[in-house]
């Protein structure tokens, strides 16, 4: 394949042996690759075309060189952008599980508080039975107490009257004593 180089206003363009211009470009090398297989001639009893595999490949080492970086930028973003995305999907699950655990937690504190509540009204319901009996057996001990006071103070009052009366009675008059 011999290869010619003409200078068109600036631009150089190579020229291969069959006469056409060498294509630089991405698009150029794809049409190019797309018009030998276009005009490949087909195999015998077949829909398969014999293509020049040295020029195929010459052609295809030049798209790949042709390639912009950008497109490989383009492909480390897109694999840093995956990257991305999962490491920030595993911390939204683990926030997600964090926060599953602390509102368990809390269901479970607030359960304990209720259940803390329920018992102390239980302890104050049974505490309020217990002064309720407690001061029901204390009146009636205090008034079986003022009762046996009472009984003494009426045996106390009755010798109280009865002394009084004897000593209200009337008295036999003293001996004279002579004189």
């Amino acid at each position: 394949m011999t290869q010619d180089t003409q200078t068109d206003i600036g631009t150089e363009v190579t020229i291969d042996a069959s006469g056409r211009p060498e294509p630089t470009d991405i698009l150029d090398i794809v049409d190019e690759l797309m018009v030998n297989l276009h005009e490949a001639k087909t195999m015998p009893l077949s829909s398969n075309a014999l293509v020049d595999r040295g020029a195929y490949l010459t052609l295809l080492e030049k798209l790949r060189e042709s390639l912009p970086d950008e497109l490989r930028a383009a492909r480390w973003m897109v694999r840093e952008r995956e990257a991305f995305i999962s490491r920030t999907n595993e911390k939204a699950r683990d926030i997600a599980e964090k926060a599953r655990t602390e509102a368990d937690e809390m269901v479970a504190d607030s359960n304990i508080v209720a259940e803390a509540v329920e018992e102390a009204n239980i302890l104050v319901r049974r505490a309020e039975g217990d002064a309720r009996r407690l001061r029901l057996e204390t009146e009636d001990e205090i008034e079986k107490k003022l009762q046996r006071v009472e009984v003494l103070l009426e045996d106390i009052m009755t010798q109280v009257q009865t002394a009084r009366d004897e000593l209200h009675q009337a008295r036999p008059r003293p001996p004279e004593v002579p004189i």
